[in-house]
């Protein structure tokens, strides 16, 4: 923290914040062998919070140096005296009581352009000379990273780097009555920069000959029978169940907005089989695919448990709403651009596998589907959902049966997770998604797959 910072931050009586941060990306896209994005872009600023008696007063300032420091904190503490003088909530002083102290270990990566655009034009040619049945297809490459400074009158000081890297896929097919069929998949390993999991094209090319048969087999797919249906729903689907349908439910300010689980810790509100936590930066031994080590309020980051053997035993907050709800902040509060203030945000959050193999699950089904991916959903505070099915299969006497065409599932998660008797012993998770919470905001999400009745939708 520098002196300028420090003697910023000394004069103020109750919590405050400074935040420096970089957003850099680069994208790159290649569609059916043309180059059609090319992009690398940089936004850098910073910001000051000052809380006071319940109100928050905040501004930015796209400069880096420490020239603006006083004048943003000046700007910012005489927005949360106005705010106090029309609307005043007389809440008192806010502290943080054990501030956060971080460094990240690895310095920040530079990825090169040009090796992006070699790559996908290499993984777009192998498509092409490969997958002759594929009308379109498209490579894009994504590297990203959000570099954060962070410092609090309490003492908090945190340095953090948050790099992602995927390669999305996706490829199109005509069927024999004319219609389009497409599947996409995205391939990598999380937080990390382009040249820690790729090298050689090559690596990908059994993932996308896999990508490529289960496009054939769903080009001769048949619509699934709607109605509510006994199906084990993968990962990825899981996954979106915890993060959409369940976890913004149980964040804090969402719960004092009335969402379904406000009122509902000690409650039962899934299967006894089902255990859900917002992980920080480590998760089932291993470390998680997006790790958070310290927060925008500057709480020191660690796991937050939300549902135990089906009841729910807590939320996910802020300081504020931490002192609210009489709960422990274990670190949600985050910010996505140097002009935003920080909202009360997910992690990693999966539901915990259980006991049973796949193919267990698989041969304990007569009737019912296999649903495999997903392309988008919603869900709203009662916990309703509805989600896109892109990848699929039936499930007869125990065994797979034909592929799905694109269909959708729908239910109220609590409802549904209740149904849950089966849970297979490994997780898989998807790190590339932005959760859309008034602000983007780089989060995964996982789980194992569930055996479970959910609402299926037909053609």
């Amino acid at each position: 923290m520098s002196d300028t910072i420090k003697k910023a931050l000394s004069g103020c009586a109750s919590h405050a914040e400074i935040r420096r941060q970089i957003y850099r990306t680069r994208r790159v896209a290649v569609l059916s062998g043309s180059l059609v994005t090319n992009i690398s872009s940089k936004a850098a600023g910073a910001c000051a919070r000052v809380y006071r008696n319940g109100v928050w007063g905040f501004a930015s300032i796209g400069d880096l140096s420490d020239a603006h420091v006083e004048e943003i904190l000046r700007s910012a503490r005489e927005n949360a005296v106005l705010l106090d003088s029309r609307k005043p909530k007389n809440k008192g002083p806010l502290t943080l009581s054990a501030p956060a102290v971080y460094r990240a270990e690895r310095p920040f990566q530079e990825t090169d352009q040009k090796q992006l655009i070699d790559f996908a034009m290499a993984l777009d040619s192998y498509i092409g000379e490969n997958c002759p049945h594929v009308t379109s297809r498209s490579v894009a490459v994504i590297a990203d990273c959000i570099e954060k400074e962070l410092f609090t009158s309490e003492g908090a000081c945190a340095h953090q780097l948050f790099p992602r890297t995927y390669v999305v896929v996706s490829l199109s097919a005509e069927t024999d009555d004319g219609e389009t069929v497409e599947l996409y998949d995205i391939f990598g390993g999380g937080a990390g920069y382009f040249t820690d999991y790729y090298g050689d094209p090559a690596a990908l090319h059994s993932a996308v000959d896999q990508l490529y048969n289960e496009l054939m087999q769903k080009r001769e797919g048949v619509f699934p029978e709607a109605g509510e249906r006994l199906c084990i729903i993968d990962s990825v689907i899981s996954g979106m169940v915890a993060h959409e349908a369940v976890g913004h439910t149980v964040e804090a300010d969402l719960v004092l907005a009335g969402s379904v689980a406000a009122g509902s810790i000690g409650k039962t509100v899934a299967s006894g089989l089902i255990n859900l936590t917002d992980f920080a930066h480590t998760a089932f031994g291993e470390a998680a695919p997006l790790p958070v080590y310290a927060d925008d309020e500057g709480v020191m980051c660690k796991d937050a448990p939300l549902i135990r053997d089906g009841v729910l035993v807590g939320y996910m907050n802020n300081l504020e709403s931490a002192r609210h709800f009489g709960m422990e902040p274990c670190g949600n509060a985050r910010a996505f651009a140097f002009s935003d203030e920080p909202l009360i945000r997910m992690r990693n959050t999966a539901i915990h596998p259980g006991e049973n193999t796949l193919e267990e699950m698989i041969a304990s089904v007569e009737n019912g589907y296999y649903l495999t991916k997903t392309r988008n959903g919603q869900a709203d505070t009662t916990g309703e959902f509805m989600f896109g099915v892109t990848m699929g299969y039936e499930i007869k006497n125990g065994k797979l049966g034909r592929a799905l065409r694109d269909t959708t599932i729908s239910g109220v998660a609590f409802e549904m997770l209740k149904t849950v008797d089966m849970l297979s012993d490994t997780v898989h998770w998807d790190f590339a998604g932005y959760c859309g919470k008034k602000q983007p905001m780089p989060v995964s999400l996982g789980g194992p797959a569930l055996r479970c009745k959910v609402n299926v939708g037909g053609r």
